[in-house]
């Protein structure tokens, strides 16, 4: 198996803000690894939040490549297994390798990664599009872009309440709320009440991630149901979720692939937590490898390519919020160049 490494800056249509900083491009890694002139890719974003970078990535691919370069018959979930001791410090590298091995595996199966899951494509829950934080006018303007069945609206501001009261006026589309750790306990629950009247369905990590007291009060006293993200990391985070927040936001890179999310999925789905499953803006390659686990999600947020303007692969594509799958097997991502 060959490890073939590609590094790209993504530029976003708009500069992106949420409560913790504003980006206008997004670097990133893609891993592809061949086999017998069949591909396999994966990617990876850098992110400040998680002191990630590409110089990173890539140097920690070159120094472990003789470990990923092996001859192999094993399942995606046996490999992930095998990587984990080696990439248990990078969850975004581990995300990638998974990625790209899996749809390496299902492409030599002859099968697309839903099928080799057997899962079937019925009730797809539709992804939402991505709104942030900006002035009203210019988030009106957004939406009227990309008019959508969903929008996910990001908050943490000292006027967001009058912020979707506004926006609201312009739309009758669902609105979620993602405050991305911006919001206080007091300022979660009255928020709530009002976020309510405006017809919002949820509200996504309002707290600090580490603030578990905090998250069990807003649970106890919340209008809406609260979906946790930065609380959720990795497969443990799961049974802490369970009775502090109403749902989880699993994010691919974060946990370290397909493989533990679809654990993840499945555990939190034994606890009676509600399911989604969100990007990190990504390219066409993580957001593909996102939309096979979408029948067995309440919600899912892979709007990331959506946000770019040099989206550098083709695969499964979204029109009005739903999922169209690609013709070609294993994830179905084609690189653009």
């Amino acid at each position: 198996m060959k490890l073939i490494i590609r590094t790209y800056k993504l530029k976003l249509k708009h500069p992106f803000t949420i409560s913790r900083g504003t980006r206008t491009e997004i670097p990133l890694i893609i891993i592809e690894l061949q086999e017998n002139n069949i591909s396999g890719f994966g990617e990876a974003t850098a992110n400040p939040y998680y002191n990630t970078t590409v110089e990173q990535f890539e140097q920690e691919l070159i120094k472990k490549r003789k470990i990923i370069e092996v001859k192999l018959d094993k399942t995606p979930q046996d490999f992930w297994t095998y990587l984990f001791p080696f990439f248990s410090k990078n969850m975004f590298l581990l995300c990638a390798l998974d990625e790209a091995y899996t749809d390496l595996y299902t492409r030599k199966k002859g099968v697309k990664l839903y099928n080799y899951w057997n899962l079937k494509l019925k009730k797809l829950p539709q992804s939402n599009f991505t709104i942030g934080i900006d002035t009203i006018e210019n988030m009106v303007s957004k939406m009227k872009e990309m008019p959508w069945p969903i929008y996910k609206i990001k908050l943490g501001t000292k006027n967001d309440i009058q912020i979707i009261t506004e926006l609201r006026k312009h739309s009758n589309s669902i609105f979620r709320i993602d405050a991305n750790c911006g919001w206080d306990v007091t300022e979660t629950v009255k928020n709530s009440i009002e976020l309510k009247k405006l017809g919002v369905e949820f509200i996504e990590q309002p707290l600090a991630a580490e603030n578990w007291r905090g998250s069990k009060i807003v649970y106890e006293n919340s209008y809406l149901p609260i979906i946790a993200d930065e609380s959720c990391i990795i497969e443990s985070d799961i049974e802490k979720c369970y009775n502090h927040f109403h749902g989880v936001n699993i994010k691919l890179m974060k946990c370290g692939g397909l493989t533990p999310a679809k654990r993840m999925i499945e555990k939190a789905k034994s606890l009676g937590l509600k399911t989604m499953v969100g990007c990190m803006t990504e390219s066409s390659v993580g957001i593909s490898a996102i939309a096979h686990l979408t029948p067995i999600l309440d919600y899912v947020d892979m709007d990331g390519a959506l946000l770019l303007t040099n989206d550098i692969a083709t695969g499964v594509k979204l029109e009005n919020g739903n999922t169209i799958f690609s013709e070609l097997n294993g994830t179905g991502v084609l690189l653009n160049d």
